[in-house]
């Protein structure tokens, strides 16, 4: 079976070249969907298969950023994307990107990268997937309050309304985002673009792990805005981190490439897909991804503190992640097709 390995000329590494396609193609499918590169889920899914960190973010920041090019571009035209917004948070998102790279550096030089960088994506993958939960959760009473007071909730409305308070914050100058729909400081998307840029650099994400969730409940953009918007400024902080990460020797070009095929496919495809599946969908889609991924990720520490676990730990968590990523591929990819069956049904009944 020799065949299914090849290796890598400058990380020096033997992939099992078929993980690359699998991650290409589906991340590139719940990328699209989602709003971001993918990457919080290809980053620890290039470690399981046996790149060295520093390399699996450097290398999935390279794919990640032709990919979002494409997404974006789709987005753009279902006038998803407030691109007002996204060129104002790329001051911060390159910032913070530079100052996330050069900690990954130094982690590196004192041999710690590997083991802090799981852990951060353990604490950050768990925050994100209470705080889902938790406005889900919220939504659902709002709902049965309605129901029993014989109303209804408005559509756009969110379980968690963080972003009202955040609102009230008027410290100049502000600015009117027509797309999404409010008025705010300036210096709000400034400053979550700079975490959101640290944590890509820390982290090798394009930053939409934790940018969607804040331009939702920070800013309060309705889910497809943040959507589009979100793959925006991916495609911005991973052609930057893509330069960077590069010059610093850090980046398996070859695997880029393999994934980049299948990925600029399932961009497609779930994109498209955000049309027919909206709102509460995509943020509980989400939630069961943060959960797998991050169960995924615990798996991979667990040698270090129980010994004679890494092989069978090794093996799940390989499995677990490109599993998750095959099932949720396959529900997006099957809920498109429905809808938009469903569309030329309604049309042919128009007819």
């Amino acid at each position: 079976m020799e065949f299914l390995y090849v290796l890598m000329p400058i990380s020096g590494v033997t992939i099992f070249w078929p993980g690359l396609i699998i991650l290409g193609l589906g991340v590139g499918i719940i990328g699209g969907f989602f709003g971001m590169g993918g990457a919080w889920m290809i980053t620890p899914g290039l470690n399981i298969l046996g790149f060295p960190m520093a390399f699996a973010i450097g290398t999935d920041i390279a794919h990640m950023a032709g990919k979002s090019l494409v997404s974006t571009m789709r987005h753009g035209k279902f006038g998803n994307v407030d691109y007002r917004l996204g060129v104002i948070m790329i001051v911060g998102t390159v910032v913070g990107f530079e100052v996330g790279a050069q900690m990954i550096m130094w982690l590196e030089r004192i041999g710690k990268v590997d083991l802090y960088v799981r852990w951060m994506y353990v604490c950050l993958l768990s925050l994100i997937a209470w705080t889902v939960f938790h406005d889900i959760n919220k939504r659902k009473q709002k709902d049965r309050e309605a129901k029993a007071a014989g109303k209804e909730v408005d559509k756009l409305a969110t379980g968690i309304e963080w972003h009202k308070t955040i609102h009230k914050l008027r410290i100049p100058p502000m600015v009117n985002l027509k797309v999404s729909g409010f008025i705010v400081s300036i210096w709000v998307p400034i400053l979550l673009s700079f975490l959101t840029g640290w944590l890509a650099g820390i982290l090798g994400i394009g930053g939409g792990l934790i940018r969607m969730p804040m331009l939702i409940y920070l800013m309060g953009c309705p889910t497809h805005i943040a959507v589009g918007t979100d793959l925006f400024e991916v495609m911005i902080s991973g052609l930057y981190g893509a330069g960077t990460y590069t010059y610093k020797g850090r980046t398996e070009l070859v695997a880029a490439m393999i994934m980049l095929v299948g990925a600029s496919i399932g961009a497609q495809v779930g994109t498209v897909a955000t049309k027919y599946i909206k709102g509460y969908g995509i943020r509980i889609a989400f939630g069961i991804a943060v959960m797998g991924c991050n169960i995924s990720v615990i798996m991979k520490l667990i040698p270090r503190y129980v010994e004679g676990t890494k092989a069978i730990t090794d093996m799940l968590s390989t499995i677990l992640i490109l599993g998750l990523v095959s099932l949720l591929s396959l529900y997006i990819f099957v809920r498109m097709v429905q809808g938009a069956r469903a569309e030329v049904a309604q049309k042919k009944g128009r007819a």
